[in-house]
């Protein structure tokens, strides 16, 4: 598969992911009585992912998020090569899922950014209001396990066909547990989309939701080659 359709099936994935899963928040979310609340949130952020991994996984990986990247990358499942074209795809495509949230998002009269456009953030930022380091540990703990199930279940001794489920699933559950803390991220692309639009605290805060994710995929990406072991040694 050459690179330029690689990439095209990641900014897609990109697109629907931050879309579908941002798009849950600012449109459906917030209804009384009626709207989605964050466990709709959770599932429709794990449904985007699930439904790319089956539709682009064969393609690309379905990386469609930075952090992934790098934990592949790190664990030597992915070529350095492709590193930074995969970025710029996830990132564009992130971006431009986020213009067509706005762009539908900005025809209701009630709608402002000041809402938040599903940005992610901590201090005064944080849904729940969770501190800095709150928001950074997180952020870290949670992508190193994220990448964990990537790594374990696209492992060729793993049960075949069935990772993303336990991607998607796997998202889903983050979700559940770090939407409170920082409107969960794992996942750069996804962050920087919004926090674009937001601009200000969401821009000035978007460090820390490119470095903790980068930090706990590496960990992982060291981490499961020493607990798994060489799957060709062992055949």
């Amino acid at each position: 598969m050459s690179l330029g359709k690689k990439c095209g099936a990641e900014f897609l994935g990109t697109f629907w992911l931050t879309f579908g899963g941002c798009g849950s928040a600012v449109l459906a979310a917030g209804y009384p009585d009626v709207g989605i609340g964050w466990l709709g949130v959770s599932f429709a952020f794990g449904l985007s992912l699930l439904t790319m991994a089956f539709a682009i996984g064969h393609i690309s990986g379905c990386h469609i998020n930075p952090a992934v990247s790098v934990g592949l990358l790190v664990a030597k499942r992915f070529k350095a090569a492709e590193f930074l074209p995969y970025v710029i795809a996830q990132v564009a495509g992130a971006i431009a899922g986020s213009s067509v949230l706005y762009l539908i998002a900005s025809g209701h009269a009630d709608f402002s950014l000041e809402d938040g456009f599903a940005a992610n953030g901590y201090g005064e930022h944080s849904p729940a209001g969770y501190s800095l380091v709150a928001g950074l540990v997180t952020e870290i703990v949670l992508t190193f396990f994220f990448l964990m199930i990537i790594l374990g279940s696209t492992d060729s001794r793993a049960p075949q066909g069935f990772a993303p489920i336990a991607i998607g699933l796997g998202l889903t559950m983050i979700l559940l547990i770090g939407i409170p803390v920082t409107n969960m991220s794992v996942n750069p692309a996804r962050s920087t989309g919004p926090a674009l639009y937001v601009g200000g605290w969401a821009l000035s805060q978007l460090w820390m939701f490119w470095v903790a994710p980068i930090v706990g995929a590496a960990l992982a990406g060291v981490v499961y080659p020493l607990i798994a072991g060489d799957p060709k040694a062992e055949d």
